[in-house]
């Protein structure tokens, strides 16, 4: 079950607040709406996992807030021991601090995440968007269960128990148009915050993202992305023994790109690669089939780790940041790493 420590409120007044969210699917877009309308946020903040720390150490060392609420932000071994210090930052300032994930998380780090203060709201069975709402469900409106449904059926968890009912009161045809046009408005403006943070404005009005202000025309011209980029990601796959892995050349998200890689691969795990100049270092996205038998969260955290990067996520998606010197042999331990679990 999930975990539901939210006690009441302890005033009915607002309170100086600030949601920060994943902002690169549905799942961290549709909890930053839950929470901003269970709580009545005065502020979203969205971030990627490369920016995620930079962003948290603003926010807590230099503004004041009364509540801070995490969501869908997942950790890596490299960022766990400056997060932890945000969160005691964050206590010292007597800031109350609430933290939903589904990310993989060990044993001492949920401790050590408790140890702080922090209420964490945390299982690796559900998605983060359908864990706040069960939190949440008795004082939010019926509503906000598409919020979650939508959240599930992006992240490939409609099947999971708490999941499985909230997408079953919907028509499943309007939840899966609504989600993927939204999951497209999201990979079209990953760098337009002010887009993104608009669309959860919308959706805390209890709205569709149809109604988002030029959403669909949004998601309509991605599309054509899409299915111009198919052939140009094909011709370009390197195949392994285990993984397949591609350069993200295209104007598509990487979450998407490497889909493709997967499927046309007929390999386990597929990845996509871009270099970042600006950190001298590879950021990549990668996904397992149905027949991939690692938890790659935990075998891209290590891997990436001990090359002086960081990674992690989910067991058939997850990232990494990797030092651009280290690429090659990142790649070969990934490679080694799949095999060894086959």
């Amino acid at each position: 079950m999930v975990p539901s420590n939210i006690g009441p409120k302890v005033s009915v007044y607002p309170v100086a607040s600030i949601c920060i969210s994943h902002k690169e699917d549905v799942d961290g877009l549709g909890s930053a709406t839950l929470i901003k309308v269970a709580e009545s946020v005065s502020k979203v903040l969205l971030v990627d996992y490369a920016n995620m720390i930079a962003k948290l150490e603003r926010v807590i060392s230099s503004e004041k807030y009364e509540q801070v609420f995490l969501c869908d932000l997942g950790l890596s071994k490299k960022n766990e021991e400056q997060f932890l210090s945000l969160l005691e930052k964050a206590k010292a300032n007597d800031a109350k601090v609430t933290y939903f994930d589904h990310h993989d998380l060990s044993k001492d780090l949920a401790s050590a995440i408790k140890k702080t203060g922090t209420r964490l709201n945390h299982t690796t069975l559900e998605c983060t968007s359908v864990q706040i709402y069960s939190a949440y469900k008795k004082e939010l409106p019926d509503h906000c269960a598409f919020f979650a449904a939508m959240g599930a059926l992006t992240d490939y968890m409609e099947q999971k128990p708490l999941a499985a009912p909230i997408v079953s009161r919907f028509d499943r045809q309007f939840l899966m148009l609504e989600s993927a046009s939204f999951s497209y408005m999201i990979s079209a403006n990953q760098h337009n915050d002010e887009f993104l943070c608009k669309a959860v404005d919308t959706l805390a009005k209890l709205k569709y993202p149809h109604d988002i202000k030029d959403g669909f025309v949004t998601a309509e011209r991605y599309a054509k992305k899409v299915a111009s980029a198919v052939e140009e990601i094909g011709n370009s796959i390197i195949r392994l023994d285990n993984l397949a892995y591609a350069p993200s050349t295209v104007e598509l998200s990487a979450g998407m790109v490497v889909n493709f890689v997967l499927g046309a691969s007929q390999r386990p795990v597929a990845m996509v690669y871009k270099l970042k100049n600006d950190i001298s270092s590879y950021v990549l996205s990668i996904r397992g089939s149905a027949d991939s038998k690692v938890h790659l969260g935990r075998l891209v955290n290590d891997i990436a780790s001990s090359m002086g990067g960081s990674g992690g996520g989910h067991d058939r998606a997850c990232g990494a940041v990797v030092p651009e010197g280290k690429f090659e042999d990142f790649v070969a331990a990934l490679d080694a790493g799949i095999a060894e679990t086959t």
